[in-house]
């Protein structure tokens, strides 16, 4: 939702959801304004709020949109295969060797330069398909390999002129 200029438009809030519930409220005799309190309810998981001026229509047609590229976590399942070459582990400064080792990456000095042991060209970190262990999620950081896409999902809409709230899931 960031068009260049800092006009003040939207905060969003981010934090302990029992904090955030309690802010909005939990009932209808404690929510700071009309039908908040359903809010409440979907604030589970990793969520926040986002309070903006901005219609309906732009803020789900901007978060539609939105999809940046990250680093994948352990326990996903890998999208795609991916192969270490040669020429990627060589960039690699000698003191990295030990921390590659103990990630399981077969790696030696040679010459000075960090080689994979044995004179291999490559070296499978992942296959398409598979579930992604701590260490191969390590290794993908260090070699810059982003796997994941992070999007924001909207769940739910508070109107504030008539408190009415809208599923969107």
């Amino acid at each position: 939702m960031d068009d260049g200029n800092d006009s003040g438009e939207g905060r969003l809030f981010l934090g302990k959801n029992k904090l955030l519930q309690i802010a909005l409220g939990r009932s209808s005799e404690d929510e700071y304004s009309d039908n908040l309190h359903q809010i409440s309810k979907s604030l589970t998981g990793s969520v926040g709020i986002l309070c903006t001026n901005r219609s309906p229509k732009d803020v789900e047609g901007y978060f539609a949109k939105l999809a940046v590229e990250d680093f994948a976590r352990a326990g996903q399942a890998a999208p795609r295969t991916v192969i270490l070459t040669k020429s990627q582990i060589e960039t690699h400064p000698v003191s990295m060797v030990e921390q590659f080792r103990k990630l399981g990456l077969p790696v030696e000095v040679k010459s000075g330069r960090v080689a994979f042991v044995g004179g291999r060209e490559e070296w499978e970190v992942c296959k398409e398909g598979k579930e992604l262990s701590v260490e191969q999620c390590k290794i993908l950081v260090h070699m810059g390999v982003k796997l994941a896409v992070f999007r924001i999902e909207l769940l739910t809409r508070w109107e504030k002129e008539d408190g009415t709230v809208n599923e969107l899931q």
